[in-house]
């Protein structure tokens, strides 16, 4: 397919885009910098602290499924529409939040839209601009980690000058920027994609090699689709242990994601010494670290077939950076941080062995299902776990200790999802034909 400027006939869905990318990530990272301010107006109690930390997980594990539903039904721009508007909606909430449990709810009607908002930006993607793919995915999935550590970088400041009801409506206020491209496209009825310029190739429907089947972007990201997985597929891989592998490296990732957007500026003010502000900053540094991991690990592993060594760098990194903080925390609270984050290879890790360890398009979706119900549903259980066992021993070395554990236990998976085979060849091995 021939290319053709990435903004002719598509400035509007370049715009939301971006737009939305910006507020996927800025609404998990804009909080927990602020939380001691915000319980300084009201009791927010550990456990509470736990849920909204879970709400992430919980909401992209239930709207996963829900939105391909509702996609087929209404479209998926106006799909789009009511994913933003939930989530702006309840960014602005948030800042108008009067108690805990009215915190918590409008929380979790951010993460509703922002659950759907996750599943359709891939699609508006290849709808939009399916001759930009690679450039395309590069850029959003750029502007998804540069929204995880700016929030933490400017919250404390802006909740210490003008209060942390403005800090946190504010975010608010830019998801609404994204809805204005949306709807006037819907309002102008420039939503037919194909009207602008050529439409994607078909993909090719199976490839041997487990490889050919998807676009180079499809490798950094995961595969591009909304169509929900063939029952009989995805039935077989609840007997395969390469998918359970899969998923607990994902589950891992997940896991060790929301738990520090969820606790690390509370738990390096109490471990570390340090302020409010240092700690957000700390968490900015953290999320920083996924920067240029998204963009190395796919050519890593596709290339250099590095999977296993970038899993065991990865885990050594967290176990390194928790021992760090757990034992010697004044020594080089950043240092702790910086190599913890390095845990941040497993997201892009997870997306480039869904996309490789399936021969076909279908087996991916099914594949892409299984992971994301069953790694979801395991970090939806951390920062609430995190925040019971806080509450119940004052401290934070148990805390530490259960992520370390985490660690430790997806060693295993680590080593057989970083294998050459794929879910066809090992159901083949131990099944017979595919």
């Amino acid at each position: 397919m021939r290319a053709r400027p990435l903004w002719q006939g598509r400035t509007l869905a370049l715009l939301g885009i971006v737009l939305v990318a910006f507020s996927l990530r800025s609404a998990v990272a804009s909080l927990s910098p602020v939380i001691d301010h915000v319980a300084a107006d009201f009791p927010v109690s550990p456990v509470v602290v736990g849920m909204i930390g879970s709400a992430p997980p919980v909401c992209f594990a239930v709207f996963g499924l829900l939105t391909p539903l509702l996609e087929r039904r209404f479209g998926l721009e106006r799909v789009a529409v009511a994913a933003i508007a939930l989530m702006s909606i309840g960014l602005l909430l948030r800042g108008a939040a009067f108690d805990s449990w009215s915190l918590l709810a409008a929380t979790a009607l951010v993460f509703a839209g922002v659950g759907s908002a996750n599943v359709l930006l891939p699609p508006l993607v290849k709808k939009y601009f399916p001759d930009r793919l690679g450039l395309m995915m590069t850029l959003y999935s750029t502007i998804m980690a540069v929204s995880t550590f700016l929030p933490p970088l400017v919250a404390v400041p802006v909740a210490d000058s003008l209060g942390w009801r403005v800090s946190l409506g504010m975010w608010g206020a830019i998801a609404l920027l994204a809805l204005a491209p949306w709807v006037t496209m819907l309002v102008t009825g420039k939503t037919d994609a194909a009207s602008d310029g050529p439409r994607a190739p078909a993909r090719p429907a199976e490839a041997p090699e487990g490889r050919e089947a998807f676009t180079p972007a499809e490798v950094a990201t995961g595969p591009i689709t909304t169509n929900p997985a063939n029952p009989r597929v995805f039935g077989r891989l609840w007997r395969l242990p390469l998918a359970w592998a899969l998923a607990l490296v994902f589950a891992a990732s997940s896991s060790m994601a929301y738990s520090s957007f969820a606790w690390m500026p509370t738990m390096l003010v109490d471990i570390g010494g340090v302020t409010g502000s240092t700690a957000g900053l700390l968490l900015s540094v953290f999320g920083a670290v996924g920067l240029p991991c998204s963009l190395v690990v796919p050519v890593l592993v596709v290339r250099f077939q590095a999977a296993r060594a970038l899993f065991f760098v990865a885990v050594g990194g967290g176990l390194a950076g928790l021992a760090g903080l757990l034992l010697l925390p004044a020594a080089g609270l950043a240092l702790w941080v910086i190599v913890f984050g390095l845990t941040a290879i497993l997201f892009p890790l997870s997306l480039v062995l869904l996309s490789i360890r399936s021969r076909t398009p279908e087996s991916a979706v099914a594949l892409s299902g299984f992971m994301q119900s069953i790694g979801y549903g395991i970090a939806a259980l951390f920062p609430l776990a995190l925040g019971v066992l806080h509450e119940m021993t004052h401290g934070w070395q148990l805390p530490l200790i259960v992520l370390a554990g985490l660690l430790v236990v997806a060693a295993p998976a680590g080593w057989i999802a970083g294998g050459s085979r794929t879910i066809e060849d090992e159901w083949e091995r131990r099944h017979g034909r595919w």
